[in-house]
């Protein structure tokens, strides 16, 4: 291997151990990860607004999305690159999503997190994460630049 890619690998092994032992500090693991999933879109399915609107894009294909929430969450705490997929394209064109459905869908994440997050400090890191992610999705997708999202 190529000494610059070396390096590269070399740092981004450092930097994925230090995510991993910063989040450990906190109570974010894997298995914690796999319960904030597994928690969360359970509430989700049941959610008078939301439900309704996730069922429709995934009837069939709960347990596929799950494993793929898993790998985002492991990839935004741990930063280890275990999900390569592209969150726009897949929200785009949902049918009946809406800009209001983010803020419900935030106030869902962080009464979840109240109930399970195992430190504020991990409460805190992951809401300030799925804040960030859903301005993200809401610029992309409604090209809206006044975003304004309420903090849990």
């Amino acid at each position: 291997m190529p000494p610059d890619l070396q390096d590269r690998a070399a740092h981004r092994a450092e930097a994925e151990a230090k995510a991993a032992a910063d989040m450990a500090a906190i109570g974010i693991d894997p298995i914690f990860i796999d319960r904030l999933v597994e928690t969360f879109y359970g509430r989700i399915q049941t959610h008078a607004v939301l439900g309704p609107v996730f069922e429709a894009k995934l009837h069939g294909r709960w347990p596929e999305h799950l494993g793929k929430m898993k790998l985002f969450w492991q990839a935004v705490a741990l930063r280890n690159g275990a999900y390569s997929g592209r969150p726009v394209p897949a929200h785009l064109g949902v049918s009946g999503l809406k800009e209001p459905l983010f803020a419900d869908w935030l106030a869902l994440f962080g009464e979840t997190l109240d109930d399970i997050a195992p430190s504020p400090e991990a409460r805190d890191f992951l809401m300030a994460s799925a804040e960030r992610i859903a301005r993200s999705l809401i610029l992309s997708i409604f090209h809206n630049p006044a975003v304004t999202l309420t903090r849990s």
